[in-house]
């Protein structure tokens, strides 16, 4: 999703609650600055995991921007205990995830952690803009299995493959389907006439 820059459109983040998880000064300062750009007032910036577990257990959060905070990725370890350890609304709480280093298996812990997006570093305001406002509008349904809390990682709902569904009655309506469009009409039958001939 590209924002045009000539759009009219105005997005504001001014009663947003945003936890902001940022071990580096460096960091913190950028993620603020792209943050109250938005419109954003009440921030909850965190230093540390623990500091940002207070925060959710205590603070009803709109919005989480978490840092990955490589190499040890305590980030992810967040994000995962916010799903599954935060009382609601918390524990749904879109959150994104920031890093420098995004190679494959990084990406696929931040989407297994529960993360909604990562986005690499450096951090264009645009982008952090683009992907608030895709999480706002997906609405992506949450899963909760023995090894996986989180928003679905599915992007798109295609639907079963090739429109058959894997339910029994299924499989026998699309048998039944694909025997009746094989088996060629009689040719012993004479065709039905219809009643004006």
């Amino acid at each position: 999703m590209a924002l045009d820059v000539a759009s009219r459109a105005r997005f504001n983040l001014d009663k947003a609650a945003v936890l902001l998880l940022d071990d580096t000064p460096l960091g913190m300062s950028i993620l603020v600055q792209i943050v109250t750009g938005l419109g954003a007032k009440l921030l909850y910036r965190c230093t540390s995991v623990e500091a940002a577990q207070e925060v959710a257990a205590q603070h009803e959060i709109d919005l989480a921007i978490v840092d990955a905070m490589a190499p040890e990725g305590k980030g992810y370890d967040f994000v995962e205990w916010l799903r599954r350890e935060a009382q609601e609304p918390n524990c749904y709480t879109p959150t994104l995830i920031t890093t420098a280093h995004t190679p494959a298996s990084d990406i696929v812990r931040a989407r297994d952690c529960g993360g909604h997006f990562i986005i690499k570093k450096p951090i264009a305001p645009i982008v952090m803009l683009e992907r608030i406002i895709w999480v706002a509008k997906a609405g992506r349904p949450f899963l909760f299995t023995g090894t996986y809390v989180g928003p679905d990682r599915r992007f798109r709902d295609d639907g079963p493959p090739d429109g058959i569904g894997r339910r029994r009655e299924d499989l026998v309506k699309a048998a039944a389907a694909a025997e009746a469009a094989a088996s060629p009409p009689e040719a012993d039958e004479p065709p039905e006439r219809s009643a004006a001939s």
